[in-house]
């Protein structure tokens, strides 16, 4: 499906962001109908290139990070570069950027340069710390913010160091933030023809999605611990291995799922306790608690626990590796994963766009692009002439 249908379509953004955060917001805006143009450096491309599995030389992660990008290779440091920019802003909506603070200034691109040249421009910056505070000029990356956001203090066993997430999760959190964020502007800018700038960092909304920690803290002075798989707001909530060799997660957020759990373990008679009617006094027994829940489901199958869970309308859920997720038929089904074609590796799976919109759907139209791929074309696009492209090339501000 092409982007006439897509909610963003004639949206013109300009991804000059790297690595993660920045870049799947663009992926995001891209996916629904967004022209998105990826501004990489000639000679020192975007380091998401280099990370994770690659295939033939090419990287897997980015060919979906970068999908639905058209890919030019600019320096902004130059001169001649920073015109070029500015020419491309002048008829675009967004531009996203995750330099450290004062470095599009430096280089004569700052956001009261560029208003000038287009009122109507959002410019999202995407920082570790934001454009102010004691923090703005510090480095910023995605660990740092897991670390200072109080998830990696929440997170692991009670008698283990803090852990880290294995993958980007503060920036890939920012990332899905930052689109909202940006269309949020855009409305703003279709109301009153004034752009605006979006003061991202990675650190705030992970700091949200942590919890209302702080709050806790403040009202109770209550600091949280690690409590391993465990939850301190009900229980039982864990994993829990079963007989053939399975790991398995159970929730009981619901009052009536911890009744149904406990009757289906074969233990109807604690539902009757008086502190079996909350969560917080579910926790305080949550040793009895888990001790039934994990003696049953060791007893049998993982096929056995989930049959027996859904047909008592409990909430489980098998912990999946990859191969799980690629084979699960929801997910096959409900096409959370897609195969799209890829012209250097054939039929690649990707995650789908992230939702589904009945009226005005999101599409991937391609893969991520070759470093530079369309740094011609988009200038031509932009009124330099073959000749002018020429002498940006020569003089290194393009590749």
């Amino acid at each position: 499906m092409g982007t006439d249908q897509a909610p963003l379509s004639g949206i013109k953004v300009i991804d000059a962001s790297t690595i993660i955060a920045g870049p799947l917001c663009c992926q995001i805006l891209g996916d629904f109908g967004a022209e998105v143009i990826k501004i990489e450096h000639p000679t020192k491309p975007d380091g998401l290139r280099g990370h994770g599995h690659q295939k033939n030389g090419h990287p897997i992660w980015w060919k979906e990070v970068s999908r639905n990008k058209r890919g030019v290779a600019l320096s902004l440091s130059v001169p001649s570069g920073a015109e070029a920019l500015k020419r491309l802003v002048r008829d675009a909506d967004v531009l996203v950027e995750n330099f450290r603070p004062g470095t599009l200034e430096r280089w004569g691109l700052s956001p009261a340069e560029l208003h000038a040249l287009n009122p109507g421009l959002v410019i999202v910056r995407i920082t570790g710390f934001g454009q102010t505070g004691p923090y703005a000029a510090r480095a910023g990356f995605g660990t740092l913010a897991e670390s200072m956001s109080g998830f990696a203090h929440l997170t692991g066993p009670a008698d283990a160091a803090p852990s880290l997430p294995a993958f980007g999760l503060a920036d890939s959190i920012c990332g899905i933030a930052a689109s909202s964020a940006t269309v949020m502007a855009l409305r703003h800018r279709d109301a009153t023809g004034e752009g605006q700038v979006v003061d991202m960092s990675i650190l705030e909304p992970i700091l949200t999605a942590v919890g209302p920690s702080p709050t806790v803290y403040q009202q109770l002075g209550i600091i949280g611990e690690r409590n391993g798989n465990r939850s301190v707001n009900n229980a039982p909530r864990n994993t829990y291995l079963t007989g053939d060799g399975k790991w398995l997660a159970i929730s009981t957020s619901a009052q009536s799922i911890a009744e149904r759990v406990l009757t289906l373990v074969g233990h109807p008679e604690v539902i009757t306790e008086p502190w079996f009617a909350t969560g917080a006094g579910r926790v305080e027994h949550v040793e009895l608690l888990d001790g039934y829940v994990g003696d049953w489901i060791a007893a049998r199958t993982l096929d056995e626990v989930v049959e027996a869970f859904t047909e008592a309308g409990a909430a489980i859920a098998p912990v999946y590796d990859a191969a799980d997720i690629v084979d699960d038929p929801h997910i096959r089904q409900t096409e959370m994963l897609t195969e799209v074609n890829d012209p250097d590796l054939g039929p690649l799976l990707q995650h789908n766009v992230m939702w589904r919109m009945s009226k005005s759907p999101g599409s991937i139209r391609f893969t991520g692009r070759a470093h530079g791929a369309d740094t011609d074309a988009v200038l031509l696009e932009a009124g330099y002439t073959a000749d002018q492209i020429q002498d940006l090339r020569e003089s290194g501000a393009i590749k």
